[in-house]
């Protein structure tokens, strides 16, 4: 790769990671301008320099090249596909965006890929990982950078399909711009991440992103049902494949029947009608197998295989996720961290429950602030009793975040526990025979981030610790 005549021996934004031969993007951020760092970058062997245009005058050695450009982050995402050989135009990159359903909807398109018979990696929330691989994941879609050196390290493996979540604040800041996606998926939009995108059509403009950037042979799978994914329709050139429960869809589920712990329904799509049984529950998981059902059938994949891949799939860590127990009662690990996200995992396990529910939950920190009222009232209006606690407030002080919850709520039927092991053994406490509980927000994660610190917190362990010192 050469810009400016140079040859290139890396692209980055980060200045602590130039080396000798770099381009050294200076991206203005949220919090930190990129143009501050360039010193720094020149000193450790940038020989490309590159601004947005209208940056503040920025002084730079003869032997450097300084690029101006319309939009820092693009090039960035441009440049790295660039420099890794556009690896995203040989390998099938299927993207999913939504509030509510990516991280399932991935596990389920590597189950479909590989009882066809291919490999398929997944880049998500809880992990980045191809052929035995798994690096953790710091953030649900990485930078470009990292993105397109995974996507050349798949090829090099032989790897076919890439599943991989695609989030608003990626979409967003062009961290997918340089990706040449054969699908993508969109789930539904509810209210999150408000405190970055301050409303909810800037929220929904930042994922329909992914779609009106669809190549015109790249197919768009969409939730029918969803008023928002109504309007993506209009927004891209590239084929539609709907599916849905209650609208005429080009993938269905119909004669639904739901059960405690497998869920029967007719699949039906052009030349196809069958009975699938799978282990997930709730409507909301119904909506994520179309989804994935969708994907393989876009992909020639055969219903054979399909079913039988989605027939044998177990579950997502961390999605209602039950948790070991002989006391009589039941207990299950949620990531569920949105108003709808909450509503959809107590009312299904409201259909299956035989006496109380009793949800722990809390908010993050430095998030959408607006969301924890309402959450506060989803939660003690569905459920029979709720543990308000910490859920990694970060810089915030946790006593505020659950009195903000508490604005929501007008029902007497809940406590606070700022401590999360403390309001695990509250929760716990209040069990009796053929209750449930369901501990929401955390899900997968193993961690608590507790001012500028991160400890080693497990919900999961945490009840096994608990039911361990009952015996």
């Amino acid at each position: 790769m050469r810009i400016a005549g140079l040859e290139i021996k890396g692209v980055t934004s980060n200045s602590k990671n130039v080396k000798k031969g770099f381009v050294f993007v200076a991206i203005k951020g949220n919090r930190q301008d990129g143009s501050y760092f360039i010193k720094e970058a020149i000193t450790r062997g940038a020989s490309v320099i590159v601004v947005q245009k209208g940056t503040r005058k920025i002084k730079i050695p003869d032997k450097i090249k300084l690029l101006k450009v319309d939009d820092c982050r693009k090039f960035l995402a441009g440049a790295c596909a660039e420099f890794f050989g556009f690896p995203s135009d040989r390998l099938k990159v299927a993207g999913i965006t939504g509030t509510n359903g990516k991280t399932t909807i991935s596990y389920l398109i590597e189950a479909i890929a590989k009882e066809s018979g291919y490999d398929c990696a997944v880049i998500g929330t809880i992990n980045y990982r191809f052929k035995n691989k798994v690096i953790a994941a710091k953030n649900t879609t990485p930078g470009p950078g990292q993105l397109q050196e995974l996507f050349a390290r798949m090829l090099a493996r032989r790897v076919k399909y890439c599943a991989m979540e695609v989030s608003s604040h990626a979409l967003d800041q062009e961290r997918v711009g340089g990706i040449n996606f054969s699908s993508a998926i969109f789930t539904n939009l509810t209210q999150d991440h408000l405190d970055y995108h301050k409303n909810l059509e800037n929220y929904f403009l930042a994922k329909a992103k992914l779609f009106r950037f669809l190549a015109a042979s790249a197919t768009a799978i969409i939730n029918n049902d969803d008023k928002y994914g109504r309007r993506i329709k209009r927004l891209t050139k590239a084929g539609i494949m709907t599916y849905g429960i209650k609208n005429k869809s080009t993938v269905m589920a119909k004669d639904i029947n739901f059960g405690s712990h497998a869920t029967e329904f007719t699949l039906s799509a052009p030349k196809i009608n069958t009975r699938i049984k799978v282990n997930l529950i709730g409507r909301y998981n119904i909506y994520n197998i179309l989804a994935a059902v969708c994907w393989g059938i876009s992909q020639g994949l055969s219903i054979k295989n399909i079913k039988s891949a989605i027939e044998k799939f177990k579950n997502v860590p961390g999605r209602l996720e039950k948790v070991n127990c002989k006391n009589g009662y039941s207990i299950f690990v949620d990531y569920a961290h949105t108003p709808d996200a909450l509503c959809n995992v107590i009312g299904t396990l409201r259909s299956i429950v035989k006496r109380r529910i009793v949800v722990i939950f809390g908010c993050g920190g430095e998030r959408d602030k607006l969301k924890r009222p309402i959450m506060g009232k989803v939660v003690t209006d569905l459920a029979d009793y709720a543990v308000l606690t910490s859920d990694n407030p970060r810089s915030e002080d946790p006593v505020q975040i659950i009195k903000d919850i508490e604005k929501g709520i007008s029902k007497n039927n809940y406590c606070s526990l700022p401590e999360r092991g403390a309001a695990i053994r509250k929760g716990l406490s209040l069990l009796e025979k053929d209750d449930c509980l369901l501990i929401a927000g955390k899900g997968h994660e193993n961690y608590q981030v507790l001012k500028n610190k991160v400890q080693h917190f497990n919900d999961r362990k945490e009840v096994q610790k608990c039911l361990a010192s009952k015996k």
